[in-house]
């Protein structure tokens, strides 16, 4: 087994139809394990993807815990950690083992937001090019990275916010991250529902602070 698809679910019911799919075509790749880990969902979202096949493990609630629990018990050499609002690019996979051939020990994916704003496509464009400069990957680029290097990092931090920023960070320690090119697409709900240049300033605002040293639990309830 070679790649690992670990995906964390918290009632994302309304996700679920458009995932099952694409991870029913990453499961035909011969070489690919798919593993749902469900934080307690109340809408029936472990339930629904059980029902269509996949594997589904449960966890304590928490991004953080739950991508560690699917990386607990996975079995692939390369570990791929996938929102659920994520949709991965065609030949993801086969991308992940070019990147590999030319020595990548992890790497993350170019983003393209979704949404009914025309300022998705600059601030899709402002992401990557920042992710490119400073080696921080965000999960909704679909971080992926070498099972055993994830391990020797101790994989996530247990915090309830900025867990991506924090891993790559120490990822950054071995490897600089392996940036493709081809474009996730992820939905831009969360912008749409905020406001978008509000949820921008927010987002650069508690990067910034967690920079300076406050807390992911004191950041965490800003999010919220």
């Amino acid at each position: 087994m070679q790649y690992s698809v670990i995906v964390p679910l918290l009632n994302e019911r309304e996700q679920l139809p458009k995932l099952v799919t694409q991870l029913k075509e990453l499961i035909a790749y011969s070489s690919c394990e798919i593993i749902l880990v469900d934080g307690g969902s109340c809408d029936g979202s472990a339930e629904m993807a059980s029902a269509a096949g996949l594997r589904v493990i449960h966890s304590q609630r928490g991004r953080a815990l739950q991508m560690n629990a699917g990386a607990s018990v996975a079995r692939g050499n390369w570990l791929l950690f996938l929102h659920a609002d994520t949709r991965l690019p065609q030949g993801a996979l086969s991308a992940i083992a070019s990147a590999s051939v030319r020595g990548a020990q992890w790497g993350r994916f170019n983003i393209r937001i979704i949404g009914d704003s025309a300022w998705f496509p600059l601030i899709s464009t402002m992401i990557n090019w920042r992710s490119r400069l400073s080696g921080i990957a965000t999960g909704d680029q679909a971080i992926f990275v070498r099972r055993d290097l994830f391990n020797n990092v101790g994989g996530y931090a247990s915090q309830p916010l900025m867990e991506d920023i924090e891993l790559s960070r120490q990822l950054l320690k071995t490897a600089r991250p392996h940036c493709l090119r081809q474009r996730a697409t992820t939905s831009g709900r969360r912008w749409q529902k905020f406001g978008i240049w509000r949820t921008v300033l927010l987002m650069w605002r508690l990067r910034f602070d967690y920079w300076r040293g406050v807390s992911a639990e004191c950041l965490a309830k800003r999010y919220e």
